[in-house]
């Protein structure tokens, strides 16, 4: 069974990923009001597993980017009761978040905070500050998404599903430079190609494996 990760990647993580902007990015005071007045249904639904150790935790969330990204990473996770507790302090800009375990395949993720301020434009429907190119690393796997609807939590006849693996993400550019990539609805995605295409959410998208 393919892994929705509009249910999980997009509207459950980036409602996670939402709280530690609010921590990180101080130039995003909105970010906590965001997350507070989401409604339930779009919050995580799990956290980490009890049984799964703060190392064990660092080295899921580690294991979305390249080495020496991940060596100078912020580290967060979502305890128990929706909040979020910094595992390791990092100096480079970048916050890793382990596999969410609601979801059944991995998908940890590295963003920069650029990514972070476009996350939270995509959560809250706002229009992303142009001119912020961001960076964000899912290089342990990917999952499935529509590549035409960020909004979509399960595949219909129109959504056109696609299966992703390890890959890259370049949000926030201008459109002239997404335009020398295929922007098709159902694009051959050993290649980079465009999601969302035609929103104001649209990104590289760039496989890696």
């Amino acid at each position: 069974m393919s892994k929705s990760i509009h249910a999980t990647r997009w509207l459950t993580l980036a409602a996670l990923w939402l709280m530690p902007l609010s921590a990180l990015a101080a130039d995003q005071p909105a970010a906590t009001k965001a997350a507070a007045a989401m409604p339930a249904a779009a919050k995580p639904a799990a956290a980490m597993p009890a049984a799964m150790t703060d190392a064990q935790l660092i080295a899921s969330a580690l294991s979305a980017a390249p080495e020496g990204v991940a060596k100078h990473a912020t580290v967060v996770v979502m305890d128990a009761k929706g909040g979020m507790r910094t595992l390791r302090e990092g100096s480079n800009g970048f916050t890793c978040l382990p596999d969410n375990p609601a979801t059944p395949g991995p998908d940890p993720m590295c963003a920069d905070k650029a990514s972070m301020g476009w996350m939270h434009s995509m959560m809250t429907h706002a229009k992303p500050m142009a001119g912020k190119a961001g960076l964000m690393f899912m290089l342990a796997g990917g999952t499935d998404a529509s590549n035409t609807d960020p909004y979509a939590d399960k595949p219909t006849a129109t959504n056109h599903w696609i299966k992703t693996g390890p890959h890259v993400m370049v949000a926030g550019v201008d459109s002239a430079f997404l335009a020398q990539y295929s922007k098709s609805p159902d694009p051959d995605t050993s290649v980079p190609y465009v999601m969302w295409a035609g929103t104001p959410y649209q990104h590289l998208m760039v496989p890696v494996k």
